[in-house]
């Protein structure tokens, strides 16, 4: 029986060189013994939040933020009885988001010392040799196209952009960007600037670090990026927080969003669980209305070496408390990565193979993308450093900026978001649907590895896994993502 290992979208190893959203504040809630918790308050699809406002303030609950154009509320109470006090007419379900978080797994750090046309030329840029990966999906070919237009605004819902790297700060639509820790966005620039990751500044600069003199290139470097902040200082991704970062993206005008990391503390939400269903409702509601305003999702496929085509136990979550083993099937997802239209992307390393540690599934995996493999060289140890990817960094620790490495889906998901902006600018009438489509389509198929396959067999057994499929298949789906198909 394959047991689900419990591991973060986030990157599996770090090396750094060097809405119209209605924000209101409900009453005071009364006197109440207990922690103050977060709740996610659902009205029946379609109708006024109204009353459901009303119930929650009745409850002792303080409304944070009322989304109703997906008919949620996101509210905070101190009352113990606050799921049965706000359940009536006009509230169809209610969850706590209280250990509803997933942590991003931030790995090791080692600084190195010493360190918008229509077209580029990425090959340029001083670290552009250490880049395996844009070479792999036709980059420098792309850019002689075009390397994005400025009115494409790619949301990086992560830990946050560093505003004053010097290869980003001139990428950055700053305008679009917000924090929506807490599920109520704030523009102020700290607030959507790094504090305890740069797993965000990593990321946006794999999408579109600048072609000027310094550093690395992004995939498009031409389109712009707009930090929407959902992970809270402790490395967690609630709820309330994606919610708000979707909506925040459909209401701003983005096409695309990058979401390197998964919803809840179970990597498998599941549909058919009591208290995990609002939490799913919610996410689907807001996943669907910002593919309604024009946005289409990008999602990793997870770090876990895991068939979610096949679901049978999860033996490993959640991972904020002690394990649990949990019979799980098809009604239990990945969020947003298995929601329906989100474009879910595996990782390959340098020879174009599945990485080792990549989830896939037939049925699931919409297209792979370069993440790293930093041990297929030596079959599992140690590791070599320079197979991952290279991208921006910032140190938490010194407030300074660098470059580093990172490997993950993490890190796969950014590239295939960087080729569907890339693509958004050359083909500008395509919606969310189409857009999908098309990079999937202008993917180059990769085969199936004959019989069970494990890069890694000096890491063991649970390391093996099997591809079915034929020219869309389980590891790659429809294949590699062309950024030169993709614009032509």
């Amino acid at each position: 029986m394959k047991f689900i290992r419990r591991k973060t979208l986030a990157a599996a190893s770090t090396v750094a060189l060097g809405v119209g959203l209605a924000v209101t504040g409900g009453l005071a809630p009364a006197s109440a013994a207990g922690p103050e918790t977060t709740f996610l308050v659902l009205a029946p699809q379609g109708a006024s939040t109204d009353r459901a406002v009303a119930r929650a303030t009745a409850a002792q609950g303080t409304v944070v933020a009322t989304y109703d154009q997906i008919g949620v509320l996101v509210v905070r109470s101190t009352n113990p009885d606050f799921v049965r006090q706000v359940a009536g007419a006009g509230v169809e379900s209610v969850a706590s988001t209280a250990g509803l978080g997933a942590a991003l797994d931030e790995g090791e750090t080692v600084e190195l010392t010493g360190l918008a046309a229509t077209t580029a030329d990425p090959t340029g840029e001083p670290l552009f040799a250490q880049q395996w990966d844009m070479p792999m999906i036709k980059v420098p070919q792309a850019h002689a196209v075009t390397a994005g237009s400025p009115n494409v605004v790619v949301g990086v819902l992560d830990s946050g952009i560093s505003s004053s790297h010097p290869d980003l700060a001139s990428q950055i639509a700053r305008d679009k960007s917000a924090s929506c820790v807490g599920g109520a966005p704030d523009t102020t620039e700290a607030s959507w600037n790094p504090t305890t990751s740069d797993h965000g500044t990593h990321v946006a600069g794999t999408i579109a670090a600048a072609v000027n003199g310094v550093g690395v290139t992004g995939v498009a470097p031409g389109v712009k990026v707009a930090a929407v902040k959902v992970v809270n200082d402790d490395g967690y991704i609630f709820p309330e927080a994606a919610v708000c970062g979707f909506l925040w993206a459909a209401e701003h005008g983005m096409q695309v969003t990058n979401n390197s990391y998964y919803i809840d503390p179970w990597e498998l939400n599941c549909r058919n669980d009591a208290r995990q269903r609002p939490v799913w409702q919610a996410v689907q509601r807001a996943i669907r209305y910002s593919q309604s305003k024009g946005v289409l999702h990008v999602a990793s496929s997870g770090n876990s070496n895991y068939d979610l085509a096949h679901k049978n136990v999860d033996s490993g979550s959640p991972n904020n408390g002690t394990p649990e083993v949990r019979e799980v099937n098809s009604a239990c997802l990945v969020l947003p990565g298995e929601a329906p239209g989100v474009v879910t992307v595996s990782a390959v390393g340098p020879t174009g193979a599945k990485s080792y540690y990549s989830s896939y599934g037939q049925g699931v995996v919409d297209v792979t993308a370069p993440g790293g493999d930093t041990r297929f060289r030596t079959q599992g140890v140690p590791s070599t450093i320079s197979d991952a990817i290279l991208s921006t960094t910032f140190n938490v620790t010194t407030r300074t900026n660098g470059w580093g490495y990172k490997q993950g889906t993490s890190m796969s998901s950014p590239h295939a978001a960087g080729v569907a902006a890339l693509a958004a600018s050359a083909h500008p009438e395509m919606n969310p649907g189409q857009l999908a489509a098309f990079v999937e389509r202008t993917a180059t198929p990769l085969s199936c590895p004959a019989g069970v396959y494990n890069p890694v067999p000096l890491l063991g057994s649970e390391y093996d896994a099997t591809c079915s499929g034929g020219a869309r298949n389980g590891f790659y789906g429809a294949g590699m993502v062309d950024a030169h198909a993709a614009v032509r």
